[in-house]
């Protein structure tokens, strides 16, 4: 065995105390990393659903500006744009729990909210006949698909999300 002294000890003693801080501070480095890779992601998509909450308020003031993006034979009413608002809404929500910003407590509130206008609005009629899959990503065509809607819809709509 080695006979280790007082200056040697202190020097072994202080070298394992700078690996323990290292490692500490690589630690929560990484811990604060994370918190802003997830902070700057939830302000690209606020800013991105700024941009479209601007075009959808276009979009209920003068319907027809819908056919720049989506030209029907038919004139675009007030009432279908304002649906296509509320969809990307219901969306953005789903985003953002997805992505963990919303805690169980909100999620479950925007949940009950988003059911609610699929159940008691327009929204199911909208989703169903004007095609509104085809404007939303896969992931959230499937949650409504499987979510909202009972599997008798989404067999009379076609609405799985391996078709589109």
């Amino acid at each position: 065995m080695v006979d280790l002294g007082f200056p040697e000890l202190l020097t072994l003693v202080q070298t394992v105390a700078i690996i323990v801080a290292i490692v500490i501070a690589i630690y929560f480095s990484r811990r604060q990393i994370q918190a802003l890779s997830t902070d700057l992601e939830a302000r690209v998509m606020n800013d991105l659903d700024e941009k479209l909450h601007r075009m959808g308020e276009i979009f209920m003031e003068k319907p027809e500006f819908v056919r720049v993006i989506y030209d029907t034979p038919e004139a675009a009413s007030a009432e279908a744009a304002f649906a296509y608002y509320v969809l990307f809404f219901c969306a953005h929500c789903y985003h953002m729990r997805q992505r963990g910003i919303l805690g169980d407590n909100e999620w479950a509130g925007w949940l009950q909210w988003t059911r609610n206008a699929f159940e008691h609005g327009r929204l199911r009629t909208y989703w169903k006949e004007a095609e509104m899959q085809a404007w939303v990503d896969p992931a959230f065509r499937e949650f409504v698909n499987r979510e909202m809607l009972r599997p008798a819809d989404v067999a009379k709509s076609g609405g799985s999300s391996s078709r589109r």
